[in-house]
């Protein structure tokens, strides 16, 4: 079932475990709200919430812009997976894909002055796995609680 974001942001998140956004630089701060509201439903500590915030703001922020390039009529789409010790976050998005593993390490000396390529790294970092799915148009980072 496809729901978008609503005002009532709140009972969307009781209700679904599915949302879908415009590929906007402004859902972002959408995106802030909707960990705020999943760390209250399902009592994500102190500790990993930054964790749940940085990656899942970087993937949305890299579907946004490297995946449908800002095309507002692409959606980004996030969908929450509960397993027995925590969460898995999907991130998806309408663009042509990429292959992670050509992605340069950014903290090699010759990429360390570069002003971007960091939020994949990143993402690797904060979350316990991560998998890319469907050509790398998907992302799926899970947090172990």
């Amino acid at each position: 079932m496809e729901i978008q974001i609503t005002s009532d942001l709140h009972t969307s998140v009781l209700m679904n475990k599915y949302w879908r956004f415009p590929s906007s630089p402004g859902c972002i701060s959408e995106i802030e709200r909707l960990v705020e509201l999943l760390a209250e439903k399902y009592h994500i500590s102190e500790d990993k919430y930054p964790n749940i915030l940085i990656s899942l703001t970087e993937a949305v922020n890299n579907a946004v812009i490297h995946g449908n390039h800002c095309d507002e009529c692409k959606c980004v789409h996030v969908e929450v997976e509960e397993y027995q010790r925590g969460l898995t976050v999907i991130v998806r998005d309408e663009g042509c894909g990429f292959n992670p593993e050509n992605v340069q390490d950014p903290t090699l000396p010759e990429n360390i002055a570069k002003s971007g390529g960091r939020g994949i790294f990143l993402i690797h970092q904060l979350c316990d796995r991560v998998r890319y799915d469907a050509n790398g148009t998907a992302v799926k980072m899970s947090f172990d609680f």
